[in-house]
């Protein structure tokens, strides 16, 4: 008995499997996200007890996580595509959650109720995804608008940092590194002087904007 194949029509391309090795690559990275997330997760939560008084919650700041994120997107996807960096940064900010109260509950006194676990699980994987598509914007935005806002979202998160720490904790020196990220993140690394003018404007929206969404509700959670 014999087997023949139909050939493709005249124009149309063959389909053919994704080729092995860029599997290999994806699952690596994915794997690079996680590790380095659950790594980092464990880190913030050590460091909380390694920093000063008032600085140790600094560690674990929405701010602190969600630069892992863009730093995923930016550095290890750059070379993947919009979605790929999105759900890189979405697995990176999961490492995060599980590493820091994984180790609260096995390294530590426990973590106690699964109520805030679940509300910064939800977190990340709202913040992972834009971060990660943030970073991966700024690293190879051909636009300015695009560049402009995900740079602008990333120096946004250390203003809204630092609104919180002044206006709900009245933590002045802690305030103060935030505001002083918020400024030097779009001087150090937009592209030009027009560029650093835009993001600088873009973070103070997206700063107040993040607050209000985002601090201002936590805040209430932790009342």
């Amino acid at each position: 008995m014999t087997t023949s194949t139909v050939p493709a029509a005249p124009g149309v391309p063959a389909a053919s499997a994704a080729p092995r090795g860029d599997v290999r690559t994806r699952v690596g990275r994915a794997a690079v996200a996680a590790g380095g997330g659950l790594l980092l997760g464990v880190l913030t939560n050590l460091a909380q007890g390694w920093l000063p008084d008032t600085w140790q919650q600094l560690a674990n700041s929405g701010a602190v996580w969600s630069a892992v994120a863009f730093a995923v997107g930016a550095v290890l996807y750059r070379h993947e595509r919009l979605v790929q960096a999105a759900s890189g940064g979405a697995v990176a900010e999961v490492g995060l959650v599980v590493g820091y109260y994984g180790y609260a509950e096995f390294g530590r006194d426990g973590a106690g109720s699964l109520f805030f676990p679940l509300v910064w699980l939800g977190l990340g994987l709202v913040a992972g995804p834009l971060f990660g598509a943030a970073g991966w914007w700024w690293r190879r935005g051909l636009d300015v608008r695009r560049r402009v806002l995900s740079l602008g979202a990333f120096a946004g998160l250390w203003g809204m940092e630092g609104l919180m720490y002044a206006v709900d904790l009245g933590y002045m020196p802690e305030a103060y590194a935030c505001l002083a990220l918020f400024v030097l993140i779009p001087l150090l690394m937009a592209r030009d002087h027009k560029e650093r003018a835009l993001t600088l404007g873009a973070a103070a929206v997206c700063g107040l904007v993040a607050y209000g969404a985002v601090e201002v509700p936590l805040q209430m959670l932790s009342a």
